[in-house]
């Protein structure tokens, strides 16, 4: 997986929003990250690897224990890192889905209200 695919696989979400460049390269919901790029000094970014929420601590906790997933420098909790060159194209929609669905479930109901309506289920 390279940059640019996580970086569709994200813009694919209503109401996705990428902020940077900047600290962080982040998209957004509601002005709240579901997923960002470190950078590793002040030049360039970390494109190896992306960090999204899980829906809970005890799923981000079985994935860095199992090395599906990483422990991400800064974040706490359900946050985890996913290495982009080893990841398969269908785990990454599945985490980037979740961490946005998280993110946007926790936003006020007047945020969500004003966000592009979700897609209907099939």
């Amino acid at each position: 997986m390279t940059r640019s695919e996580f970086d569709s696989l994200c813009a694919a979400h209503p109401g996705a929003v990428l902020s940077g460049p900047g600290e962080l390269d982040a998209w957004k919901i509601g002005g709240k990250m579901f997923a960002c790029f470190g950078h590793t000094d002040t030049r360039a970014t970390n494109d190896d690897h992306a960090v999204v929420r899980c829906a809970d601590t005890e799923m981000a906790r079985m994935l860095i224990e199992t090395g599906a997933a990483g422990k991400p420098a800064y974040f706490r909790g359900a946050w985890v890192r996913l290495d982009l060159p080893a990841l398969e194209a269908e785990e990454a929609a599945h985490r980037v889905a979740v961490s946005y669905a998280t993110i946007r479930a926790g936003l006020t109901k007047k945020a969500q209200a004003a966000l592009p309506p979700l897609p209907e289920e099939i």
